[in-house]
């Protein structure tokens, strides 16, 4: 067994405040300790900056290095690894690389992205150290195609490039929907990309014949602008409100289809859940949310909310292929996406790296 020191200067796994970010720290570490390894959250230190202020990136810089001296005197002598999740340019991990460096430990990354674009303006320090600190990882773990282009751009030597897919932390398939019911949207309701994204998919809904229903599950500061933007379809618009965990899974199994644009996903842990419980998908060919479907002819985002419209049309008139294709998006999952596949994968490159360190 090894012992893992977990970090995630973005937002620790255990933050009150919710995110996917938080979630899929969460599902990380839950991945890395089930083979019986102790995962120990060794921080909870945020080198955020959202907006490019050299003062506060000063401070924490200042806090980094006074937490980095107290992780090298106190953190378990018998750590073996270090693991940092989601090292960027507005969150760099500050402290990882000083520690192992220190304890003589290896340093691995998930989910580190490479701006080059940011070495200069507010956050070039920053993403310098973002760029040191992929430099000072023997393994950088990905999780989409996207973020390996910049990866292997800037790779480190001989530093190995894994691939992760993103994962459900679960080892079985929640119950198949019936696949019968309305269709189903999952999305916060803030300003910028989930706005645009319930703006496309407003502009889809135009377009549909017949009969037809929407449930939206989720809520936030923009709310009453995506009222707005459903309004004109009255009562065939239903809203859900913010669910929890064991309603949105009921919502899944109550559900014909999921549809949701994915403006800037990352990947979108909702296109997970969905297709888990049998649900087909509608979304848009993005990069990252294409890591995360069932392969296939997903419409393009040239094509527009008409070329949206046209995938839910097809759903919404063939129940037959409606059901056949979430089954076999359920069976994709099933192979690709739960989380003992990503211990699997993770531990597989780890432990023979452990072996040759010690």
């Amino acid at each position: 067994m090894a012992r893992v020191a977990f970090y995630a200067p973005m937002k620790a796994p255990d933050s009150p405040k919710p995110s996917g970010d938080r979630e899929m720290a969460r599902n990380l570490m839950k991945a890395i300790a089930a083979q019986g390894d102790p995962s120990d959250l060794v921080s909870r230190l945020r080198t955020y900056d959202k907006t490019g202020d050299a003062a506060l990136q000063q401070t924490l810089r200042d806090a980094a290095q006074a937490e980095a001296k107290r992780l090298i005197a106190q953190m378990p002598l018998d750590t073996d690894l270090w693991v940092t999740y989601h090292n960027y340019y507005k969150a760099p991990d500050l402290l990882g690389p000083q520690v192992c460096a220190a304890r003589g430990i290896p340093y691995v990354q998930l989910e580190s992205t490479r701006a080059t674009s940011r070495l200069t303006g507010p956050w070039a320090g920053f993403a310098q150290s973002a760029h040191d600190a992929c430099d000072a990882a023997q393994v950088i773990f990905y999780h989409t195609a996207n973020d390996l282009i910049t990866l292997e751009r800037g790779r480190y030597h001989n530093q190995a490039l894994v691939e992760l897919p993103p994962f459900l932390p679960i080892c079985e398939l929640p119950p198949e929907t019936s696949g019968h019911g309305p269709m189903l949207t999952v999305g916060m309701m803030r300003d910028g990309d989930k706005l645009a994204s319930y703006a496309i998919l407003a502009q889809a809904l135009s377009h549909l014949e017949g009969d037809w229903s929407l449930e939206i599950a989720g809520d936030g500061p923009a709310r009453a602008e995506v009222e707005a933007l459903m309004a004109p379809f009255g009562g065939k618009v239903e809203f859900l409100g913010q669910l929890d965990r064991d309603a949105l899974h009921a919502a899944y199994s109550q559900s014909s289809f999921l549809v949701w644009p994915g403006v800037n996903e990352a990947y979108g842990m909702i296109y997970l859940e969905a297709q888990s419980a049998g649900l087909p998908v509608v979304a848009q060919d993005r990069p990252g949310v294409r890591d995360v479907l069932f392969p296939s002819d997903y419409p393009s985002v040239s094509a527009g909310p008409m070329g949206l419209a046209k995938h839910m049309q097809q759903l919404l008139d063939d129940p037959l292929l409606c059901r056949s294709m979430g089954s076999k998006a359920r069976a994709h999952i099933e192979r690709h996406h739960l989380m003992p596949k990503a211990t699997e994968r993770f531990w597989a490159t780890i432990r023979p790296m452990l072996k040759v360190s010690s």
